[in-house]
């Protein structure tokens, strides 16, 4: 009777070992058949694949929605954006008038594309602005040569002395601004000549308004000698150049000093 027995327990020993092989067999294929047809799903040349953001069918029986885009579909597509294009294109263009009228010149606006609005990113866009003007002034005073110059503060250059904002209006994302600086005349109680005074504005494209406006100082200065000197009158000729007449108009438009 204890060899049947003990005969009887080896046999199911046996039995349980195949079962777990079975199982743990059964597991580790379901385990490669889900990961296999994950993949499948990111695979981009899988018939099963499934962009980022969509879902696939509820059920094996439900059909799945078109994607395909048929050449009415395009051209109607294609005809949207072009007039968008077009859209944005026209209110660049009313916005440039604007900056003309409020006395900047058309060569010399910085257009400013927005992804983040806070008080240090418009200091930014002013400073673009400033590098724009000054690489503009120059190229008028000696072509690449002087603007790399003036930029990297080699020999007689420019360097801030200080800035003042005025914010208008808040400005959101997406958006375009036009940004540009222009001379302004010294006040009538200063006489330093190695001082240059200066406003910019930002006008929004979107808004079709002037949402900030900026006084800086800026003082002429020799590098070479690390000191403030006097650029010449040249170049003070050459930086009012196309100013002169354009800050007479804005005055009578209420853009004089830049902060209307």
């Amino acid at each position: 009777m204890l060899l049947p027995g003990l005969r009887f327990v080896s046999v199911s020993k046996l039995h349980l070992k195949s079962q777990f092989r079975h199982c743990y067999c059964q597991k580790r294929l379901s385990s490669s058949s889900i990961k296999d047809l994950q993949a499948a799903f990111r695979d981009p040349s899988s018939p099963f694949y499934l962009a980022p953001g969509t879902q696939g069918p509820a059920s094996p029986d439900e059909e799945p929605a078109s994607t395909e885009t048929t050449g009415q579909d395009k051209r109607d597509s294609e005809s949207e954006l072009a007039n968008q294009d077009a859209d944005f294109s026209n209110l660049i263009e009313k916005g440039r008038a604007e900056m003309a009228r409020a006395g900047f010149h058309i060569p010399f606006i910085w257009q400013q594309t927005v992804e983040w609005v806070t008080m240090i990113r418009f200091m930014q866009y002013f400073e673009n602005s400033r590098i724009h003007w000054m690489t503009r002034l120059g190229h008028r005073l000696g072509g690449p040569a002087k603007a790399d110059a003036l930029l990297k503060g080699k020999g007689i250059s420019l360097i801030m002395k200080s800035i003042e904002v005025k914010y208008r209006r808040p400005v959101t994302f997406p958006d375009t601004l036009l940004v540009s600086h222009r001379p302004k005349k010294s006040p009538e109680d200063h006489s330093d000549p190695a001082t240059c005074f200066l406003t910019a504005s930002a006008y929004s494209v979107t808004q079709q308004a002037f949402v900030a406006h900026c006084n800086e100082t800026v003082v002429w200065y020799d590098y070479d000698n690390l000191r403030k000197c006097f650029p010449g009158q040249e170049v003070i000729d050459v930086m009012w150049e196309n100013f002169l007449e354009r800050s007479h108009q804005a005055s009578g438009h209420g853009h004089g000093d830049g902060q209307s």
